[in-house]
């Protein structure tokens, strides 16, 4: 049987249309990104099928394309594909930060640095630079590797920063380990920022640390 002889309430694309995205399971969810199954499976079996396969939606999502290839029933367009929902959904967080100032949208900050953020196999440095109003003006990763005093450099944030009139700008970075407590390299780190960038007259509002389904804001930990 196929998904076309299913009851109408229970086909992904007709359950989405009645009821929204939010009613669908991952594997339904991922039926519809999928289109169609392989020979002697559904689209919602296959779906189910990869979920087991690599451990979840999650785990899916941020495989790289030699794993994400090998799974049968994907391919390169399939990755493709999914990497550019993966970037309209993140440019659609970066765009509503545009519109509202930061510091009265945290919750959506860490949401849009997490999805930056959080999937990358090595610590990467990067800033969201804000206008005198706090809103956005982009994000620039800026240092990658193992984050300390040696290969974090104040003089090219401030470069940065000075190079798009920024007013101020929050801190990130991710910990690979999933654990976001900041560490002291963490705190040295954010202290030489803050006191390079207060120079130019460039405020630091806050340093978030990424972990595995949680951040670490400076600010809320009064650490700044």
């Amino acid at each position: 049987m196929t998904i076309r002889d299913w009851p109408a309430s229970e086909r992904p694309r007709e359950k989405l249309l009645a009821r929204g995205a939010t009613a669908l399971s991952d594997a339904e969810l991922l039926a519809i990104f999928l289109r169609t199954g392989v020979q002697g499976r559904s689209a919602v079996d296959l779906a189910r099928q990869l979920l087991a396969h690599f451990g979840g939606l999650r785990a899916l999502l941020e495989c790289d394309q030699q794993a994400f290839c090998s799974a049968h029933g994907l391919g390169p367009a399939k990755f493709v594909q999914l990497q550019a929902v993966l970037e309209m959904s993140r440019r659609h967080l970066a765009a509503q930060l545009e519109r509202a100032s930061a510091l009265e949208s945290p919750a959506m900050v860490r949401r849009y640095l997490a999805t930056r953020l959080r999937h990358e196999p090595r610590e990467v440095f990067a800033c969201l630079l804000l206008d005198n109003r706090h809103r956005v003006i982009r994000y620039e990763a800026l240092f990658y590797g193992t984050i300390n005093a040696a290969s974090v450099h104040p003089r090219e944030v401030v470069k940065l920063a000075l190079a798009h009139n920024a007013a101020a700008l929050i801190l990130a970075h991710n910990h690979p380990s999933g654990v976001a407590e900041p560490s002291q390299a963490d705190r040295q780190i954010t202290d030489r920022l803050v006191q390079a960038l207060g120079l130019v007259e460039i405020r630091v509002l806050d340093h978030i640390v990424i972990g595995d389904g949680e951040a670490v804001s400076f600010a809320e930990r009064g650490l700044l």
